[in-house]
């Protein structure tokens, strides 16, 4: 088992560390000199991190790829208010030096339980077209199984195995509780997008070793990919009317809501509009989740800078915690360095005021 992970950074900010990663990124790219350095993205189960080898570069150019293992030892410091490594050796990792579970995060929870609580949902829709088209995509081997192991994003939110699903049945529960305050909403009509809105990714990602973007997840997105899927599934769902079909297709293409965030058209429905809002507070929740529990054994309750959300966070829970009392002290003795007897001869204070009577 791996000594220093990732989330570590903030224990060890300036210190010397030796540890393994996997290698997320590689470029080579040249200094002011002409000479090569090194830029990786390097990942284990807690995160990612930027790091730069600058001497000695020659040595290792060729000696490792993306996604390979290495044994690396250099230094924690900060960049621009971000971390990094600075790296001093590196040396590729056999196989047998491995033990992948240090390096892909996945869910806490039983897969089979979450999978469970979307198919007692899927089973309580109204509209038969919306249940049969989800049930195609449920009972499709290969898609399941990539939905019940895919991470939700590549690094911002849910990034680890059984994330998709996990994000998923936890809009479910959201969408279905708020859409019950709203009479306008169509519930299965939103939860068929939520089921919908990030399926893609199983396609977008890939998260063999670490997780990155696939050839056709970097070029189409998952949006695009989403889009296709739907389409085939719809082929095997009879008479599914056109105007549920044009409202799925307006749901998958405007759940992130602005067009700087990707969204090639804005919410223009009210199920639309609340699953861009509800898939964003969830997103941003379990950023703010996964920091608290990152740095959990900090003494402090306002976490490092977050990236994802720009700020660093309060844990209010931990805020608003009991603190310990600080220890008593025993003022009839002498100091703790003091000699005995070096308090001998002084004057008396006054208890009350402190001052000499």
């Amino acid at each position: 088992m791996k000594e220093f992970y990732i989330c570590d950074c903030v224990r060890h900010e300036n210190k010397i560390i030796t540890s393994n990663f996997v290698v997320v990124s590689k470029q080579i790219k040249p200094k002011k000199t002409g000479e090569p350095y090194l830029a990786l993205t390097l990942g284990d189960r807690s995160g990612q991190l930027e790091a730069k080898m600058w001497d000695n570069v020659e040595e290792v150019l060729n000696a490792f790829e993306q996604d390979d293992f290495l044994k690396i030892k250099g230094l924690v410091n900060k960049y621009k208010n971000r971390f990094q490594l600075t790296i001093h050796k590196v040396r590729k990792l056999g196989e047998t030096e491995i033990e992948f579970s240090d390096y892909l995060p996945k869910t806490t929870k039983n897969i089979d339980d979450l999978w469970q609580t979307l198919a007692d949902y899927v089973a309580s829709f109204q509209n038969p077209h919306l249940k049969s088209l989800v049930r195609a995509f449920m009972s499709d081997p290969e898609i399941a199984a990539a939905y019940r192991n895919a991470p939700a994003a590549k690094t911002l939110h849910h990034a680890y195995i059984g994330g998709l699903l996990d994000h998923v049945v936890s809009l479910f529960r959201s969408c279905d509780l708020v859409s019950r305050n709203y009479p306008q909403v169509n519930r299965d009509l939103l939860l068929t997008g939520v089921f919908l809105h990030d399926i893609g990714k199983i396609h977008e990602l890939a998260y063999n070793r670490s997780f990155s973007y696939t050839t056709r997840g970097q070029l189409l997105g998952h949006m695009i990919i989403e889009l296709e899927m739907l389409q085939a599934k719809l082929a095997l769902v009879p008479a599914f009317p056109t105007e549920l079909k044009t409202l799925l297709e307006h749901l998958i293409i405007s759940h992130h809501g602005e067009y700087e965030f990707g969204s090639p058209k804005l919410p223009m429905f009210p199920e639309a509009l609340l699953l861009h809002y509800m898939d964003d507070l969830d997103s941003k929740m379990e950023a703010m989740r996964a920091q608290f529990e990152r740095e959990a054994d900090l003494d402090s309750s306002w976490t490092s800078y977050n990236a994802s959300l720009g700020r660093p966070l309060l844990n209010s829970a931990k805020f608003l915690s009991p603190k310990p009392p600080p220890a008593p002290t025993d003022s009839s003795s002498p100091a703790e360095d003091e000699p005995e007897g070096a308090s001998e001869g002084r004057e008396e204070s006054s208890p009350v005021t402190g001052l000499k009577p």
